[in-house]
This record gives structure tokens, C-alpha cells and sequence, in this order.
């Protein structure tokens, strides 16, 4: 995105946080397409007593977490440095730090409804901690909509995200620009996969994939076994817990942890699965598994944060049952196997592509402009 404002001419200041050394050196990259960037370092302990210390009142602790005298400081410094034409807002958690501006045009980028995934969490949660994730849900729900209002214009990354965004009914103009897959870095590659194989890919430690892939293990597997005795499942991701490693001990499950480059171990397999429970936003793994090549089964809820056609593009499930038919239904047809890795990857390749997000994105933006002009003008 902001290679993209760069390209068209724009000089764009970056304020951002980095919670490690390793972010710090890993953010580095951005300073080329930037006029300046500004990158604070925090203290993860000092940003978790942050986060707790909001339990009992009615921030969210999410903006706890985020939060950054160091990096207030320097948003004011630059606001007061300098005149600019446009705040683009990353993320409901970083909108407080110009939630007081008044006198530029601001775009807040929510991508995600975070408030409903933290609400989403409830039914899967025990007791006493199901009720923590509730009452943060609803406290950044009642956020959301608050700061909403400040903002000339609210974007999300999918069309469902848009759809609860304008359920909160705040008058606000919301919009649209998903996200982008690297279509010649995710592409066909020639590797040899494993007859009667399956993958996963995600970041382990993501509560909603570990929910997902336990399920999937004890549950879909045994079906498929029954028909399939060498089928395979392949966990590939980083910073697994316990409970995912623990899953090497079933017949024919391989959890990888981190690994180099995930499309080899992408690509050695036939179906790539995304049976998430819990889902928001855009559905990346989705995306890149698409672009690469590969028939995808995911569930209904998840496949609604990616721009296709279930039934045309891919494949999707509910029951255990459903998930172990549509994923036989591809060992056992490799035409229908065909047409789905085909049919995928051009979906990305027209839906999914930066340069057609970017464009959406630059619509936003001139309707952020136009918006702040129209309320000028009325004051």
C-alpha cells in the first residue's frame, strides 16, 4: 500500500510500533518509499500491564496494548510540523492516535471487525475466560462505532466486514479494497505432491487455527481414513503449542513448525484445507493457496473473506461429513481436481491482484477527500 501511494507521486509518512528488535529490523524495507518514517520500539511487558490495566474501565484493552506515549508524541510532532492532505488509519487499535485531528481529511482502514472476533471467541472459550473475550468484544464494538464517526470515510478488506461496519448504522461512508496475493511468488511450481494428501497453513499459535486443526484431526480425518488409509495431513506453520504438536502422534499427521518456504510443503500436497470455526477478514492462506495451484475446502464462514464463487473457485463445508466428501470427491477425480486448481488460481489472478486492490483503494481515497470537502463546505 504504501509502495502504491509512493508509485503515484505521493510523499507519505509512516508512524508505526514494533514489539521486537527482529520487527524493528523486519520493518526496515518500508523506509524506500517513504518521505519519512517514524518507527517506535515498545516493551512487550510494558504494553501487556497497559492492556490489564483497562479491564476495569471501558477501554478496550486492545487499546491498551497499543498504546504509546513515546509514539503519541511523535504523531503530535509531525501534526504540528507539518500540513497534510490525508491521515490514512491502520486498524481500529492505531485510529486514537488522531482521533482529535479535525482539520485534515482521515480514512480508518478497519480490514477486520476485530469487536466480532473477540465475540466469536465466547462460544469456544471456558469460564471465567469466556467472559474476559465478551466483555472486550462489546467494549470494541462500542469503539468501533465511536470512532468510526471521526473518520471521513471507514474501509474493510472483504464485503462482509463492510456489511457489519454499516450494521452499526453511524452515518459514516464506508468502502472496499481487499488484499493482494503475490501471484508470481505463489504460483504452480513443479514439485511432485503425495497422492491422497492434505495441507493446512497458518500461524499456530492463532487461537482460531488451533481450534480448526484440532477439530479437523480427530474428527475429518477418521472419515477419510476409512477410504483412504495412507491419507496424509500436513500442519505447516509457525510457533505450534502442545496441542498442536501433540497431533504428530496420529496416523499420518505431520505438524512442520516454521519452515523456509512454505510452497514446497504447499505444493507436495493435493488439497489444501481452511476449516476455520472462527473467522474474519481476509482469509490469506486461502488466497495463496489458490494462487499456487491447489483445489482449497474450506468452511462457508471463512470463504466468505476471499472474492470467489464456492462451487466455481472452491470448495466448501460444514459438518465433518461435508469436509471429508468434498476433500474425497477431489482424491477421487483428477479432472474435478483440475478444474478447481484452474479455476483458483485465475480467480486470484483477476479478483485478487495488488494492482486492482490498489485502484479500490485509491477510490476510498478520493471519496475520504471529497467527504471532508462536502463537510467543509456545510460548516
Amino acid at each position: 500500500m504504501v509502495k502504491y501511494l509512493h508509485d503515484q507521486g505521493h510523499e507519505v509518512t509512516v508512524a508505526s510500533l514494533s514489539r521486537s528488535a527482529e520487527e524493528t529490523e523486519q520493518c526496515q524495507g518500508i523506509k524506500d518509499f517513504c518521505y519519512k518514517f517514524v518507527l517506535v520500539e515498545v516493551n512487550e511487558t510494558l504494553q501487556n500491564i497497559r492492556m490489564v490495566s483497562r479491564l476495569l474501565s471501558r477501554d478496550p484493552s486492545s487499546m491498551g496494548y497499543f498504546y504509546s506515549n513515546q509514539l503519541q508524541n511523535e504523531v503530535n510532532q509531525l501534526l504540528h510540523d507539518n500540513k497534510y492532505d490525508l491521515i490514512v488509519v491502520f486498524s481500529s487499535s492505531a485510529a486514537q492516535y488522531v482521533e482529535h485531528v479535525t482539520d485534515t481529511p482521515k480514512m480508518l482502514d478497519f480490514c477486520d471487525m476485530d469487536s466480532q472476533k473477540w465475540l466469536a471467541y465466547v462460544d469456544y472459550k471456558k469460564w471465567p475466560i469466556r467472559a474476559g473475550y465478551a466483555l472486550e468484544g462489546r467494549k470494541l464494538e462500542v469503539d468501533e462505532k465511536r470512532l468510526a464517526s471521526l473518520f471521513d470515510l471507514c474501509s474493510c478488506a472483504t464485503d462482509f466486514e463492510v456489511e457489519t461496519l454499516d450494521s452499526y448504522n453511524t452515518g459514516v461512508v464506508s468502502g472496499y479494497f481487499p488484499n493482494g496475493v503475490d501471484s508470481e511468488f505463489f504460483k504452480p511450481i513443479d514439485v511432485d505432491y503425495k497422492k491422497n494428501s492434505i495441507c493446512f497453513v497458518g500461524r499456530m499459535d492463532y487461537y482460531p487455527n488451533e481450534v480448526c486443526i484440532i477439530n479437523f484431526c480427530h474428527e475429518v480425518l477418521p472419515i477419510i481414513r476409512e477410504k483412504y488409509s495412507d491419507v496424509t495431513f500436513k500442519v505447516i506453520g509457525a510457533a505450534p503449542p502442545k496441542s498442536v504438536t501433540d497431533l504428530n502422534e496420529l496416523p499420518g499427521v505431520l505438524v512442520t513448525g516454521t519452515v523456509d518456504d512454505i510452497r514446497k510443503h504447499v505444493q507436495s500436497c493435493q488439497v489444501m484445507v481452511a476449516p476455520l470455526v472462527i473467522a474474519r477478514g481476509t482469509q490469506n492462506k486461502i488466497l495463496e493457496g489458490m494462487a499456487m495451484g491447489l483445489p482449497v475446502v474450506s468452511s462457508h464462514l471463512a470463504a466468505r473473506g476471499v472474492d470467489a464463487v464456492v462451487g466455481e473457485h472452491l470448495l466448501a463445508a460444514t459438518t465433518n461429513e461435508e469436509y471429508a466428501t468434498e476433500i474425497m470427491s477431489l482424491f477421487n477425480d483428477p479432472e474435478k481436481q483440475k478444474k478447481f486448481a484452474i479455476a483458483g488460481r485465475e480467480r486470484v489472478l483477476s479478483h485478487h491482484n495488488w494492482k486492482r486492490g490498489m485502484e479500490l483503494m485509491g477510490e476510498c481515497i478520493e471519496r475520504t477527500l471529497q467527504q471532508f470537502h462536502n463537510k467543509s463546505e456545510a460548516v
